[in-house]
């Protein structure tokens, strides 16, 4: 399943960019895409996929072999097994750019290590554009199956597109157990496999809630830096969302700590066992799974000039999702799993604390209708349209 309006985000980056770094967890479809890119541009492109020896063994001289590709788009997969080739890019891109070629030079695809980015920020800043490739989202799935195949299996192409809930629930324990087992030594060599598979399951059962990083830390019998160094990494990697607090000075207290959540909700049932649909909906984790869904869903439909937050107050007052542009509050959202919701008393405080330009109830029907207040009621659909072309 190809999302084709990154496909053209990725094109358009190249009109005014010479590099495109698309960073993404494994098996999200970032090859799909690199692929499909390289297939229109026939001759004008070279892939070379770096998990591949024999690719690897062309970039035994980098730097003659990577000149030597002028006027092709060199598309390098997996590309944080050379992290050294950052600086080399580096030198052609300036060389080019002199000559007077500033685009379409280089496509990297990575998935999202904190010394990937650390390496590709420093050598390629200015000269790189960076996009992040999530999982299937329902703006591009909706015209495929229900919204609930979505929401219980996950955004990963394999695991949505299974043959049945039973091989999507094996894919996604197999990526699992993956990740934990070979990814991360392979991405963060030092920390324990063990260690943070413990401690991903133990996010999974709060999901939704403030993060305390020293209850955390006394379960596993370790420090709170610790605990916040492994969140890092998951953090990094995009398995976990840290969703931070609205703060200002309002006249109230507000919670500080950060919510957590697990950002795939198929990957969330995965680690808590849950393998159909009746298992999550008897789950007391369901509300929690929803409201998470849901924020991926908009923050994603937002984009990057939109800065997502919760509210919340010391006594209870709360909105699920606040998005802020330019420095004003834009709207807060309360989410529901209804398809009949009503308003809460807590959403109308918010509205009178924060004087958002707009606010919203999301459900999980199908209908948009007006709500008292200026408030309007959204699918999670239509929300997601009208905040991406906000």
């Amino acid at each position: 399943m190809l999302d084709r309006r990154l496909f053209q985000t990725v094109r358009e980056r190249f009109e005014f960019m010479p590099a495109v770094v698309l960073l993404g967890p494994r098996q999200v479809g970032k090859t799909t895409l690199a692929r499909t890119i390289a297939g229109e541009l026939g001759d004008q492109a070279l892939y070379l996929d770096l998990e591949r020896e024999s690719d690897r063994r062309r970039l035994d001289d980098a730097d003659s072999y990577l000149r030597a590709q002028t006027g092709r788009l060199v598309i390098l997969d997996e590309v944080h097994r050379a992290p050294g080739l950052f600086p080399l890019l580096r030198g052609i891109i300036d060389e080019r750019r002199a000559a007077g070629d500033e685009t379409r030079q280089f496509l990297l695809l990575g998935s999202a290590s904190i010394e990937l980015q650390r390496q590709a920020g420093e050598s390629l800043a200015g000269r790189a554009s960076y996009l992040e490739l999530t999982p299937v989202g329902v703006d591009e799935w909706t015209t495929h199956g229900p919204l609930n195949t979505l929401w219980l299996r996950g955004g990963f192409p394999s695991s949505l597109l299974a043959p049945s809930e039973s091989a999507s629930a094996i894919w996604r324990e197999d990526f699992v157990r993956a990740f934990v087992e070979r990814d991360l030594p392979l991405f963060e060599p030092g920390l324990s496999s063990p260690m943070l598979g413990r401690l991903w399951r133990m996010l999974a059962h709060q999901q939704g809630t403030p993060l305390n990083k020293a209850r955390l830390a006394g379960s596993l019998e370790v420090s709170a830096p610790t605990v916040g160094r492994y969140i890092d990494v998951l953090e990094h990697m995009l398995m976990v969302r840290r969703l931070q607090p609205w703060s200002s000075n309002i006249g109230k207290r507000l919670v500080r700590a950060p919510k957590i959540y697990l950002r795939d909700s198929g990957v969330l049932h995965s680690l808590l066992a849950l393998t159909s649909f009746d298992n999550l909906l008897s789950h007391p984790i369901v509300g929690a799974s929803w409201e998470g869904f849901v924020i991926e869903q908009l923050i994603a439909a937002a984009g990057p000039q939109s800065i997502p937050m919760f509210f919340r107050t010391a006594t209870g007052v709360e909105a699920d999702l606040v998005f802020e542009r330019g420095g004003e509050v834009d709207c807060v959202i309360e989410i529901k799993r209804s398809t009949a919701p009503t308003v809460s008393s807590s959403l109308r405080t918010v509205i009178d604390l924060l004087k958002p330009k707009s606010a919203y109830v999301v459900h999980s029907g199908d209908d948009e209708w007006p709500m008292s207040g200026g408030i309007t009621a959204h699918s999670v659909a239509s929300l997601m349209a009208r905040l991406s072309h906000h």
